[in-house]
């Protein structure tokens, strides 16, 4: 609780409106009961004629359209402080997972990561947009409140210490096993989430594999669990009104019992002084009580908070960048003792090579070795812990990071496409106007322009998310094209043939052959043909270089990549 009070409080401007809210709200309830009292106490106790009591009138109404509007002054701030801090947040975590892409991708669901940025920071809603207001109005209205009585009745004062601590006692009692449930119910929802998301996105593999119905029961689970926790919650919310209404009804019965004895019975308190009380009294517990309601609705809070506080904490290093715009044009690249690590775990580690312009290199060495987490770093998808990474003598960081993706195509295993069309998916990242006919060029030298030819709405043809509806070929040229319009510099290949059938590989490595004419092409490699044909290979073992040269070179001078070229060789891959 103490992080979301920090960030209300920076938010000073508004947190001075609400207070200046508030004060003129509590004055606006004082003048309301006094105005009231002297119309009553004029009429029945004084006879004073109507227009003897104008006057009273008029400051009756102008009170209560005060309290009015100061109430709803309170509720707009509440609304914009709301507004504001959930934006921020939101930003914060897209940053966050932006700065850190490929670890942010690992780490969790999509389906988590969707509910973390949707309902986690919507649960937070309550606790600025309620609790916070309500927080300011208990600490300034019962004051004032209670200033007013000791003017009027000092016993009515000492009742009202006496009872009233009962209230946040309780709430502290009844908080403690609101904020469990509450923690359950956003395990519940996040775990509903997750699942639900995921098992939409591989429902035809689920099909396939005769799963769907097992899944369904999955789903259903986790939706009747989400349903308990609420309950739960919704029980302790009832259960904690309640009592809260019978604290303040006892509280008010003892004050209007002693106020009654000594009107009646004692005659030392007038009746200006015993109404005035009685009208005041009630709205010193229905602020307590209104802040018991936000403190529950706070407690349901926290635990969204927790779980975004615990991703914002993580804080990754982002990839530095300059504002230098990178030339057009192949470059030399020098990697100069690289490292970097996932955890404790080296991935990889003093890397040092240099590639020329316009050549062909090729990355090889066993899983796990570190070829695709320094195709990511050499990306710029990763923040390098030490070395750097030279582009034409000049170091990378400070080149502008639009500059150096305008230069850069990567082609993975699995490119991802978005929902959309195949027009809108080939046009990613253009940030030039394409003409009909370049796209069409692009198309072709891709391999896509007969697919488009056979779709009935051509490249207008919509695709799912993640490409569903389109094959891993398919979606590889898809890919081709993007870097066709784009004309990058430098492409980065993730051998995307591998597990494609033996035409469309042919298609896509003419197309990738065609694409490297005019730039620097760096590959990680599993195929021989591809290792053969690189100017330069380099061999990695445990995150570092083990090995670097020709292929005839490293036959002759390196046992490990001979045992790999006999192993393909063999039949396994070739």
């Amino acid at each position: 609780m103490k992080e979301l009070r920090a960030l209300a409080m920076e938010q000073r401007n508004m947190m001075a409106l609400l207070t200046g809210a508030v004060l003129i709200k509590g004055l606006a309830m004082v003048l309301q009961a006094l105005f009231l009292v002297l119309v009553v106490d004029g009429i029945f106790m004084k006879g004073d004629s109507f227009s003897g009591i104008v006057l009273y009138l008029w400051g009756l109404a102008g009170a209560v359209l005060l309290r009015s509007v100061s109430g709803y002054v309170i509720g707009r701030i509440g609304v914009s402080l709301s507004t504001r801090i959930q934006t921020n947040m939101r930003e914060r975590l897209i940053r966050s997972f932006a700065n850190d892409p490929l670890q942010a991708s690992m780490e969790e669901q999509s389906g988590r990561k969707v509910g973390l940025l949707l309902d986690s920071v919507d649960e937070v809603d309550g606790f600025f947009r309620q609790f916070i207001p309500q927080m300011v109005q208990t600490a300034v209205i019962p004051s004032i409140l209670l200033i007013v009585i000791l003017t009027q009745h000092w016993a009515t004062v000492l009742i009202i210490l006496i009872t009233a601590p009962f209230i946040p006692v309780f709430m502290a009692l009844v908080g403690m096993r609101t904020k469990e449930k509450a923690d359950a119910q956003m395990e519940q929802l996040s775990r509903f989430s997750g699942t639900f998301l995921d098992v939409l996105q591989g429902l035809p593999t689920l099909r396939l594999f005769g799963q769907s119905a097992k899944q369904k029961e999955q789903i259903r689970s986790s939706s009747l669990g989400f349903r308990d926790s609420t309950m739960d919650v919704l029980k302790s919310a009832f259960f904690s009104s309640l009592a809260l209404e019978y604290i303040s009804m006892l509280a008010m019965g003892i004050i209007a019992l002693e106020i009654g004895i000594g009107l009646v019975v004692f005659d030392n308190v007038t009746f200006f002084t015993a109404f005035f009380v009685m009208v005041l009294v009630p709205d010193f517990f229905n602020s307590l009580k209104d802040y018991g309601s936000a403190f529950h609705t706070a407690r349901g809070s926290l635990s969204a908070a927790e779980r975004l506080t615990a991703t914002l904490e993580r804080d990754p290093t982002p990839v530095a960048w300059g504002e230098r715009e990178m030339t057009a044009g192949p470059k030399t690249m020098t990697l100069e003792q690289l490292s970097f690590s996932y955890g404790t775990d080296f991935a990889v580690k003093d890397f040092t090579a240099t590639i020329e312009p316009g050549s062909q290199v090729a990355i090889v060495g066993k899983s796990g070795s570190g070829k695709t987490t320094l195709m990511h770093l050499i990306a710029g998808l990763l923040p390098t812990e030490s070395g750097r990474i030279g582009i034409g003598g000049e170091d990378r960081r400070t080149l502008s990071e639009a500059s150096w993706f305008r230069e850069l195509a990567y082609i993975s295993q699995n490119p991802y496409l978005f929902a959309g069309s195949i027009r809108d998916n080939m046009l990613l990242g253009m940030d030039r106007r394409v003409e009909e006919s370049e796209l069409l060029a692009a198309a072709q030298q891709a391999g896509l322009l007969e697919l488009a030819d056979s779709l009935d709405e051509g490249f207008d043809t919509p695709v799912g998310e993640a490409g569903r509806g389109l094959s891993g070929g398919e979606k590889q040229r898809v890919a081709l094209a993007r870097a066709f319009l784009k004309k990058p510099t430098l492409i980065l290949f993730d051998e995307p043939t591998t597990g494609l059938d033996l035409r469309t590989e042919k298609l896509l490595q003419e197309a990738m052959q065609k694409l490297g004419g005019q730039a620097t092409v760096i590959t990680v490699a599993h195929r021989l043909h591809t290792i053969r044909a690189a100017d330069l290979i380099l061999f990695l073992d445990d995150g570092k270089l083990a090995a670097s040269g020709t292929h005839e070179h490293l036959m002759e001078t390196f046992e490990p990549y001979r045992d790999m070229v006999r192993l393909q060789q063999g039949g396994i891959a070739g």
